[in-house]
């Protein structure tokens, strides 16, 4: 990848009106090159050929939740190692462990602020597909994992 090129950022959301903020500060503070699908099956679909760095998703969206939306791309050699941040309205403890659970690299609440956005994709996109086994381990009780 030329070091000159902005990584892609996927939103996957059905909101205009928070898609439209998140893309104004990803890539005038962040610097990133923002894609956006309206539902999890298009994301997926763009993620395939889009290959981005990181993707930003909802829970609730019509057809493909956002839970479903992770697993698949999880489960998918393709798509496995894309970072993935689930962004959702849904703020209590077992949402958020259901999206960690789900294979999501981390679980911001709405409202976000860009800062903290910013530092959780930088975060996520450095992580190794070992540290998301290592992380998701830690969240089953896995005494092996860190």
């Amino acid at each position: 990848m030329d070091d000159q090129s902005p990584q892609k950022v996927l939103i996957v959301d059905d909101d205009p009106a928070l898609i439209a903020l998140l893309t104004d500060g990803l890539q005038l503070v962040g610097g990133y090159d923002v894609a956006v699908a309206p539902d999890g099956a298009t994301g997926l679909q763009t993620c395939v050929t889009l290959v981005p760095a990181c993707v930003i998703v909802d829970v609730r969206m019509p057809g493909l939740d956002g839970y479903q939306f992770v697993r698949a791309l999880r489960g998918d050699p393709a798509t496995a190692d894309i970072a993935v941040i689930v962004l959702s309205a849904l703020a209590q403890e077992r949402e958020q462990l259901a999206g960690l659970l789900a294979g999501a690299d981390a679980y911001l609440s709405k409202p976000v602020k860009i800062a903290d956005l910013l530092a959780t994709i930088s975060e996520s996109v450095g992580l190794t597909a070992r540290q998301r086994t290592e992380r998701r381990g830690a969240l089953l009780g896995d005494p092996r994992a860190k």
